[in-house]
């Protein structure tokens, strides 16, 4: 029992010796409490009221409070031309000695009377204004000379010419730099009044357009880089024979908005830039030879190698078809009743038409092979009569109906080829048409982009 009293005893020290042995907790000094004299000295109160009413005396905008103060409490009253002088001025009388309290009846002032504090700082803003007219004047003349500049600058159009490599860049810079002298002088004009806020404003206001214009506008911005891009690449010249996606057409010009093409009929086409700058190009001018080809089918029959040879031979005889790369025939395929074979040739563009050359190449390969012996034969089909699925019975020839005779063919007039038929020179009405389209010229917006003295890409 002793030892279990012991063991017990020894616990309960423990902790007790444990907290003894703990460093103390530094304890917080309450701060000293502001207490109120007893009594009060007489005269005190008018003491008081006289500071509080002689440091309202020297700001204007407690010209309309009265103060009052009993036992060093003040009250205060009336009205104050703005929201914050309401707290204002209860700082300005806590900071009085023997003041007690405050009770703040201050309100703001409202009413729109000649002599409300409204419309007097509405005055003082005026006058403000008024007294600052000479400095906006000198600002704004700042701006203008310094706008007027820039357009200067901007207006010499042959050094512009000579620095950018085309008039659509060299008038870009133009824009440029009237736009950054005109920036310019409107952030010097606002930092000599004091209104650089009012500029990072300004500023803030038109980066958030600027965005939002920027989606809105998205496709034009798209076409007007399209045209930069273009008229840097020079992907084409005028009068080109080009092929864009699928549209076809020669070049009459390249403006800031749109290429401009007259079809091989005769119309004008326009397309934007910004697809032509993601299109296609096929430009049939830039290389002056150029090649065609067409198939004729011979006999199944027939020596496929015979006829190749003879075509090829054919061709190389024509006066337009060029000896270097030489003619070309192959073996297409091989038909149910006929072999195809393709003919191939080159011409210059500059001295036969591909038109009418592919047409008398054609003519003439045709004529000879005929006239060689081989077969140009048609399709032929086989029909076979089933009498049985038959609904209509058919009388056989020579019963009851005389048989019919075979349709005679007309007779193919004698028509005489001339030398004018033969010819294969270039037909370029479409070509004058698109310079009579360019000596013509377009609007002042429609400028030509179009440089023959820069490398076509």
């Amino acid at each position: 029992m002793r030892r279990l009293l012991a063991i017990l005893a020894l616990a309960w020290a423990m902790p007790l010796a444990a907290q003894l042995e703990a460093p103390a907790e530094p304890v917080e000094t309450p701060a000293p409490v502001q207490t109120i004299a007893a009594t009060q000295e007489a005269g005190a109160d008018e003491q008081i009221a006289e500071r509080i009413a002689g440091i309202f005396a020297e700001l204007p905008a407690f010209g309309g409070v009265e103060v009052a103060v009993s036992e060093g409490v003040v009250s205060l009253s009336g009205t104050v031309p703005k929201a914050e002088d309401v707290d204002r001025a209860e700082a300005i009388v806590n900071r009085v000695a023997g003041v007690v309290t405050v009770e703040n009846g201050l309100e703001r002032d409202l009413s729109v009377s000649a002599d409300s504090a409204g419309i007097s700082v509405l005055g003082e803003r005026w006058e403000s204004l008024i007294r600052a007219l000479p400095l906006i004047a000198a600002a704004l003349g700042v701006w203008l000379v310094i706008a007027l500049a820039g357009y200067a600058i901007a207006g010499f159009g042959r050094l512009w010419n000579r620095v950018a490599p085309n008039g659509f860049l060299a008038e870009l810079i133009a824009s440029a730099i009237r736009f950054g002298f005109t920036v310019l002088g409107l952030v010097i004009a606002l930092d000599m009044v004091g209104a650089t806020a009012l500029l990072g404003a300004v500023l803030g206001g038109a980066g958030v357009i600027g965005i939002a214009l920027g989606f809105a506008m998205r496709d034009t911005i798209e076409n007007y880089v399209a045209s930069l891009m273009l008229s840097l690449r020079q992907p084409f010249r005028a009068n080109d024979h080009v092929v864009i996606d699928d549209l076809e057409g020669r070049v009459i010009r390249l403006t800031s908005r749109a290429t401009v093409l007259m079809t091989l009929d005769g119309n004008h086409l326009r397309i934007p830039n910004g697809q032509v700058f993601k299109a296609v190009i096929l430009n049939y001018t830039r290389n002056p030879q150029r090649r065609f080809d067409f198939d004729l089918g011979v006999d199944a029959d027939d020596d496929p190698n015979a006829a190749s040879k003879l075509g090829r031979e054919t061709l190389r005889d024509l006066p337009f078809v060029l000896d270097d790369p030489p003619p070309e025939a192959r073996i297409e395929q091989v038909g149910d009743s006929n072999i195809v074979l393709k003919f191939l040739g080159w011409l210059d563009q500059r001295e036969a038409d591909y038109f009418k050359a592919r047409t008398r190449a054609i003519a003439a390969v045709k004529t000879a092979l005929e006239d060689a012996g081989f077969a140009l034969p048609e399709p032929i089909y086989r029909l076979r009569f089933d009498p049985r699925s038959a609904t209509i019975p058919m009388a056989p020839a020579g019963e009851g109906q005389p048989a019919s005779p075979a349709p005679s063919r007309p007779a193919i007039p004698d028509i005489t080829v001339t030398e004018g038929d033969e010819d294969v020179r270039p037909a370029d009405e479409i070509g004058e048409m698109v310079e009579q389209e360019r000596r013509r010229g377009g609007d002042e917006q429609d400028k030509d982009l179009l440089d023959r003295s820069r490398p076509v890409e």
